[in-house]
């Protein structure tokens, strides 16, 4: 660990839905380091989501402050902080959240159309991003034509279109059979082999007990953090 890249200062969420306030997070405090694989793990509703909405800058904290690689995610615009989020986080949610009308290798690029990189580049990055997935066989199909591992894979293939140092993952293997998820989560590992940091939202032990660092979390609050022997976490992955 050579650094935290996600650093979360007594960072609370409350949502006002008419009269009623829902607390979802209370006074968190969490360093995440560059290079980690870490797993936060609760029961529905524990705010493990909103946990990563935030590290994700897709929300605000009502209190608290939010750091990523330094930065301090509190004093920038929303256009500043879309810019950050596009070119050094990538997502990868449970609903893979493709656009059905467009093939695989489409959806791998939007990132870039954003970034209004060339067609030609976005073609060959999209393509380079498949292959690594071992996916790009099937580059031309439309997600209707692929199966949720399929799907998965062309999700994590756009996270990684950027380049980007963390990747955020929400429950990426609640929608998989057993056998699928596994496989999903060993690209994961060797993402992080690779040198990416990692944060894995999950509420299932088995994929919590193949990363290197288990945050446990319940009500909004932290109740555990650990780290699991290298030794074991080698079993683990055999």
């Amino acid at each position: 660990m050579t650094g935290a890249v996600v650093r979360i200062d007594a960072v609370s969420r409350t949502f006002h839905m008419g009269d009623v306030s829902v607390p979802v997070l209370h006074d968190v405090d969490l360093e995440i380091g560059a290079g980690e694989c870490v797993a936060v793990i609760g029961p529905s509703g524990s705010g493990k989501s909103s946990l990563m909405n935030l590290v994700g800058l897709l929300d605000r904290p009502d209190t608290g402050r939010i750091f990523i690689e330094g930065i301090d995610t509190g004093r920038l615009s929303a256009d500043r902080q879309a810019a950050l989020r596009n070119r050094r986080i990538g997502f990868v949610f449970q609903s893979y959240n493709l656009l059905s009308r467009q093939t695989a290798l489409a959806n791998v690029q939007l990132p870039l159309l954003y970034a209004g990189v060339t067609p030609g580049e976005r073609r060959r990055r999209a393509e380079a991003a498949l292959d690594r997935v071992g996916l790009l066989h099937r580059a031309g199909h439309l997600p209707s034509k692929l199966s949720g591992g399929e799907q998965q894979r062309v999700a994590i293939a756009r996270a990684l279109i950027n380049d980007p140092g963390i990747i955020l993952a929400d429950e990426p293997t609640g929608a998989l059979d057993s056998r699928t998820g596994s496989e999903i989560i060993g690209l994961f590992e060797k993402l992080n082999e690779a040198g990416r940091t990692v944060l894995l939202i999950t509420h299932d032990p088995g994929v919590a007990a193949r990363c290197s660092r288990v945050i446990r979390i319940l009500d909004g609050r932290i109740v555990g953090d650990s780290r699991q022997r290298l030794r074991d976490l080698a079993e683990l992955r055999a």
